[in-house]
């Protein structure tokens, strides 16, 4: 008989995103004619830019011309766009060569993919609350997880201490659920234990264009040390609107060398052996990301999400709340009022002003006594859910 992998028996029931659907749900029957205001959700609203459209149609275009049609591209990414990346890096003050860039089909896919490098026997460490995927596919792969708890008294941003065990540091900045974001400082902080203990970080950068604050770093590799110790993946999803186009890409230094190997080296090996790469049409889409014109309306499309977030915030101080994000992140991570878990401010909101944000508790038990509140949707929307939000709480601030 067939041995299965016995490690998905260790899962934790992912409940978090169908629970909250079939409260919705229920809410939705039981009011056939309310209209929800949705600030939970993590996928943007605005359109590609147009740039983008119109690489795609050039794209499709040449797939019908035998002169300019594609078939395999290399597995790693097009020369373009990984000579496209590397130069926008470039601009940032950041070396990458074209070769240490990995184009991906998205961040999601490869924070799971790049497991493949480290043995089974390497620890990974989870700064909670995080984005449930970091546990997930570490379990399994049948790995041991390290849990640091975050909380209000660090702002959600903790720092290393000589007790962690962990050969795996999943880092997120601006993070995904708090939007906190690490300082240069405090990244440094990592940067050198990492280096210091022989571990790796694995430095989830999916939010980095929503950072507004030029004391903050966009990359680790803003950071010296970085190279001999960190990988980084991104992801075009918020930053250009990708969510259903699907497209990322992830940088491994060429000095980051672990026992006598090299990880670039054997993320070639990886990735030619198990993907044949990224769509010709999607590639030539992603590298209209990075011209100007294309990065000025990426600009104004964030400019509107930030908008919304203050829209949140403003509300927020209003009342009088504790929360973090906003400012450099589209997610604002607030704290239940009167002493409420998760879900029964979740419950109350619905029901009372029929906005709908995500428990902080299914981010992991430091999430709990939290809620997320997202910017990717309209103003209008945005705006009548702060109005409800002040209307309503007024009287437990």
């Amino acid at each position: 008989m067939i041995t299965l992998n016995k490690h998905y028996a260790n899962l934790e029931e992912s409940y978090l995103f169908y629970h909250i659907a079939q409260k919705i749900d229920a809410y939705v029957q039981a009011h056939p004619n309310a209209h929800l205001y949705r600030m939970g959700i993590g996928d943007v609203s605005l359109p590609l830019c147009d740039a983008v459209i119109e690489a795609l149609h050039k794209a499709v275009d040449d797939q019908a011309n035998k002169d300019t049609f594609q078939g395999y591209l290399p597995e790693c990414g097009a020369p373009f766009l990984r000579e496209t990346i590397a130069t926008h890096y470039a601009q940032r003050g950041v070396t990458v060569s074209p070769d240490e860039v990995f184009v991906s089909s998205g961040a999601s896919d490869e924070l799971g993919d790049i497991l493949d490098l480290f043995d089974r026997q390497s620890a990974a460490l989870v700064i909670e609350p995080a984005y449930p995927a970091y546990v997930d596919a570490s379990v399994m792969a049948g790995r041991r997880v390290v849990h640091l708890a975050s909380g209000k008294e660090n702002g959600f941003l903790p720092m290393p201490d000589e007790n962690i065990d962990a050969d795996l540091l999943y880092i997120c900045s601006p993070n995904n659920p708090t939007g906190a974001v690490f300082s240069r400082n405090q990244l440094q902080s990592w940067i050198d234990f990492a280096n210091e203990r022989g571990s790796i970080i694995l430095f989830d950068a999916a939010y980095e264009a929503f950072i507004e604050d030029d004391a903050l770093p966009h990359s680790i590799f803003e950071l010296p040390g970085a190279e001999t110790c960190a990988i980084e993946i991104c992801s075009l999803s918020k930053t250009a609107g990708f969510t259903g186009t699907r497209l990322g890409y992830t940088v491994i230094p060429k000095a980051l060398t672990r026992n006598n190997m090299s990880l670039n080296d054997m993320w070639v090996r990886n990735r030619t052996t198990k993907t044949n790469g990224v769509s010709y049409i999607i590639q030539r889409g992603a590298a209209a990301v990075f011209t100007p014109q294309e990065q000025q309306q990426i600009r104004k499309n964030i400019q509107l999400y930030k908008s919304n977030a203050r829209l949140l915030t403003d509300a927020l101080d209003q009342l009088g709340f504790w929360y973090c994000g906003g400012k450099n992140a589209p997610y604002i991570w607030m704290e239940c009022p009167a002493h409420m878990d998760s879900w029964s401010f979740f419950d109350y909101v619905l029901q009372e002003i029929q906005v709908v944000g995500t428990p902080g508790a299914g981010f992991g038990p430091s999430g709990e006594g939290y809620f997320r509140l997202s910017a990717f949707n309209s103003p209008e929307e945005t705006r009548e859910a702060a109005r409800r939000l002040v209307e309503l709480l007024s009287h437990l601030s």
